[in-house]
């Protein structure tokens, strides 16, 4: 028999025990890396690390920081997100036409296969530039001039392949002639000599010499787009000058091609958001370069016809003499 002492003493300890306090445990971001195909602190590497604080700012919940993997023109970055491991939530700050061609000097098609293009944000001009001390008259001068080797106009671009430096080369073909072309090996030495007047002329991105514009340190002679640029409207387009030339390059981010189909969506709505932020959209207006949202289907397709144009240049203007670096 239970006493009536022994169930009223059990009862009272069973109450005098308190449900433990709930414990809030803080969920640990998730880390997700970029790569960046250049050294810290080139212009690419800073256009990056300009942006991703605004995916930081659309996929709250992920932790986000940039890698440079410098090398091989870019392709080593190339490579590196193509063999992140699964599940790794690699990204890569990719831009064109450079990854269409490093597809074709490097003779290697995997990147068309084995990476896929989120979203490009970023459209970005070639310009056309000449120091204030001693300005051209126009880029058709420079051009009337190359054919003359003594008075061949020394037109600085970055390294062989970039973006400026191929739309050089396809200058020389609508322009029928020669121009004497100097290259150097970062956009920041190519601007560098035409500041000092080494060279009386270079073609850069716009971001790399927007600010020595503005300082009237350099005039520019035009920029290779259809249309004026926004925040330099006095700036003409090279087409005003009888030069039907668009060199464009647009700036974005790749996953390798097994990324999920949920973080690739996450992805793709947070990057057309970042597109039309007004932050974002300021810091375009500062640093030279027009925000914008291609998905990435039109930017594959996009790369595709931008590498069957360089496949046709190459076979006659081949940027290296090698595939090396």
């Amino acid at each position: 028999m239970i006493r009536r002492r022994a169930v009223l003493t059990g009862a009272a300890a069973l109450a005098s025990v308190r449900p433990a306090r709930a414990v809030r445990v803080t969920p640990t971001p998730r880390h997700v890396v970029v790569l960046v195909g250049a050294p810290a602190g080139s212009g690419y590497d800073v256009a990056a690390r300009a942006f991703v604080p605004f995916l930081s700012r659309f996929m709250p919940g992920l932790d986000f920081s940039v890698h440079n993997v410098p090398g091989e023109a870019g392709m080593n970055a190339i490579k590196a997100l193509m063999d992140a491991p699964a599940g790794s939530l690699t990204l890569g700050w990719i831009a064109t036409p450079t990854l269409s061609a490093r597809t074709i000097d490097r003779q290697d098609d995997s990147p068309l296969t084995r990476l896929r293009l989120l979203g490009a944000v970023e459209r970005e001009p070639v310009a056309f530039v000449s120091p204030a001390a001693a300005p051209l008259d126009s880029l058709q001068d420079m051009i009337q001039r190359a054919g003359a080797d003594q008075d061949a106009i020394p037109l600085g671009t970055p390294p062989p392949g970039s973006p400026p430096h191929l739309a050089v080369l396809r200058l020389q073909l609508v322009a029928q002639t020669r121009l004497n072309i100097v290259t150097f090996p970062s956009a920041a030495a190519a601007a560098q000599a035409v500041l000092a007047g080494n060279v009386s002329a270079a073609a850069l991105g716009l971001s790399d010499v927007i600010d020595s514009l503005r300082e009237e340190k350099l005039v520019g002679l035009g920029i290779a787009a259809k249309n004026r640029f926004g925040v330099l409207p006095d700036l003409p387009v090279l087409e005003e000058a009888g030069v039907p030339l668009s060199a464009t390059i647009r700036r974005g981010l790749a996953a390798p091609v097994g990324i999920s189909a949920e973080i690739a969506g996450r992805l793709t709505a947070a990057l057309s958001g970042i597109a039309t932020d007004p932050d974002f959209n300021a810091l375009a207006d500062d640093r030279g370069f027009l925000a914008y949202w291609l998905d990435g289907p039109g930017w594959t397709a996009l790369v595709e016809r931008e590498r069957a144009d360089l496949g046709k240049l190459w076979a006659t203007e081949p940027w290296l003499q090698s595939s090396g670096g």
